[in-house]
């Protein structure tokens, strides 16, 4: 029987599957590799972090550890809280855990500290610009989620409150546990939070895959957050 031209390359553990592969694996580790590189602009321009790396950095400064190890280990740590919630990751939740973290340390290392405001204010817009751009063109790869975005929707699912209130509660959690363990909070962080739905819907209109079709629901095992809808006007970020 030949397989229908509508299927879905991708199976329901988010593993890919069908046409477009190469380009598909190629986009997700582009965006992973540019999503880390672009979060460690931010913390060399010093004026405040997206949420989650807030808590990151705070960790760094407690632990000892470079925020890039920092990074791998919390999201092994979330990754294992997806077992009680029954979510199962995918390609693209393991790519995440091992690449972010590895490209955040590699960019700090030949990346300098920024002198002088104006060189501060251009690495924090840099930043949060190519992170919005990373965040549309590993999603649109529709290989599975990150794994903070599968603590959101796997909660959703658990407790039936909306995303929009688990991520709020979440991003303010760890944003107020970072910023107490020495967290770098600031103009940064707020203009992150403004700029990042619309910058990432223009990267998801810009690098969609022609032909992929959508991921599962939020909630269910196979489910992206980050990729459920077939509209990207309704996309659900992660972070």
């Amino acid at each position: 029987m030949s397989r229908s031209p509508s299927a879905s390359p991708s199976g329901s553990d988010g593993r890919p599957r069908g046409r477009r592969i190469p380009r598909r694996l190629t986009q997700l580790t582009a965006g992973l590799l540019l999503y880390g590189a672009s979060s460690a602009l931010l913390v060399r321009s010093g004026l405040g972090l997206e949420p989650w790396n807030v808590l990151h950095q705070g960790l760094s400064r407690l632990t000892g550890l470079s925020i890039g190890v920092i990074v791998t280990i919390m999201g092994a740590v979330v990754l294992l809280l997806w077992i009680p919630l029954r979510q199962r990751p995918g390609l693209g939740t393991v790519a995440n855990v091992l690449l972010i973290g590895a490209a955040m340390d590699a960019t700090l290392a030949v990346a300098p500290d920024a002198e002088g405001l104006p060189a501060r204010i251009a690495l924090m817009v840099s930043g949060v610009v190519l992170n919005g751009l990373a965040t549309g063109l590993y999603i649109a790869a529709r290989l599975g989620p990150g794994p903070r975005d599968g603590l959101m929707t796997g909660l959703h699912r658990l407790t039936g409150r909306s995303i929009r209130l688990i991520r709020t509660l979440l991003e303010i959690g760890v944003v107020a546990t970072g910023f107490l363990l020495g967290g770098s909070l600031g103009v940064g962080t707020v203009l992150y939070a403004l700029a990042i739905g619309p910058l990432a819907q223009l990267a998801l209109r810009l690098f969609a895959v022609p032909g992929a079709a959508p991921d599962a629901a939020p909630g269910t095992a196979a489910g992206s957050a980050a990729a459920a809808s077939e509209s990207p006007d309704r996309v659900i970020l992660p972070r």
